[in-house]
């Protein structure tokens, strides 16, 4: 099954309060993807051997970094046990795990494109699963950036050039130019 990453959005966005979905979607989307951007967070060529690796690595640098607390990875695992974000989009599938914005101290986007593809649960069928390649672990740290960023990444993973590009990089410095080039279309 392919799902539509904005799918995922519009799921948020339906659990959101007419209010807040008004704000949210009323005004300017805040935080830009470069604005979170650190080379040290993009990683080309991760090898990991399961979902939950990939999740502590990536997590354990935000937190080397001091931009998340203690918290943060245990609090992400159990969220992607109880909400998955496995996304089924195509040829290269992805993941946007997340924790709640109390595990958070500043800020962050950690990317990884993975040496090999591992499985996550599927967000809209957590019994299915779905053989990722490239995680975005989203460490926000106010509620409104929370859903924007969600939004802006699932804009990326519709584009399907980028995640070519993203998977056909070299090295985290290449990711990290693709990525800091990037405009929605």
């Amino acid at each position: 099954m392919t799902i539509s990453p904005i799918r995922y959005i519009i799921i948020l966005r339906s659990a959101m309060d007419e209010d807040l979905a008004a704000d949210v979607y009323g005004r300017q989307l805040g935080l830009e993807i470069a604005e979170l951007l650190d080379p040290d967070l993009v990683i080309c060529g991760l090898k990991a051997q399961d979902a939950e690796k990939v999740i502590r690595y990536l997590g354990s640098l935000l937190y080397e970094r001091g931009l998340v607390r203690d918290t943060f990875v245990e609090a992400t695992l159990a969220r992607e046990k109880e909400m998955p974000t496995g996304l089924p989009i195509g040829e290269i599938n992805a993941a946007i795990p997340h924790a709640d914005i109390e595990h958070v101290v500043e800020p962050a986007l950690a990317v990884a494109t993975l040496n090999e593809p591992v499985s996550f649960q599927v967000m809209v069928d957590p019994d299915e699963s779905v053989k990722v390649s490239i995680v975005f672990l989203l460490a926000l740290n106010k509620p409104h950036d929370q859903i924007e960023m969600l939004q802006k990444v699932a804009m990326i993973l519709q584009d399907s050039t980028l995640l070519q590009a993203l998977m056909g990089a070299k090295s985290s410095r290449e990711m990290l130019e693709i990525l800091s080039k990037w405009t929605p279309a």
